[in-house]
């Protein structure tokens, strides 16, 4: 498992996390890196980086599903996330939360963002709790802190 820690911005979520088996998160990994993820023991990759981000691996999903893993692609704009992108990413974390899975994007972001409202909304953790995991990767910039500000009021 260390050699996740070089993975760009990886966090390992899995004690804070309750929805699955286990979940870590981080940037883009490279192509040497996913079979990494899988010796690491995940089953199941969701990937909410647009296939044009700069580090974006093109052929990711192939790589993936030809190591045996599960491969969800929920492509979320950074200038302009939506509520579907987020709900997409709650159906996939509830579907397989009976297995361990890893979540990335370019560099994080995106990802921490989704990972504290879904504490916030369906674990239902205090705001300091939640916000703990996403310090460790960035705070919020206007556009991720009004879209993190809307999906909790909804």
């Amino acid at each position: 498992m260390d050699n996740l820690t070089d993975i760009y911005n990886f966090l390992d979520l899995s004690d804070s996390v309750n929805v699955v088996n286990r979940l870590a998160t981080s940037g883009q990994p490279t192509i040497k890196q996913f079979p990494k993820i899988k010796a690491a023991g995940y089953q199941v990759v969701i990937n909410l980086a647009p296939s044009d981000s700069s580090n974006a691996v093109s052929a990711e999903r192939s790589i993936l599903e030809n190591l045996g893993l599960t491969y969800i692609h929920i492509p979320v704009s950074w200038e302009q996330p939506t509520v579907q992108d987020f709900n997409l990413f709650v159906q996939a974390l509830q579907k397989y939360q009976k297995q361990a899975v890893y979540v990335h994007c370019a560099a994080n972001k995106r990802v921490s963002a989704f990972i504290y409202l879904y504490c916030r909304i369906y674990e239902k953790k205090n705001t300091a709790a939640a916000l703990a995991d996403l310090k460790k990767i960035w705070t919020p910039n206007p556009i991720w802190q009004k879209f993190i500000d809307l999906v909790e009021s909804v």
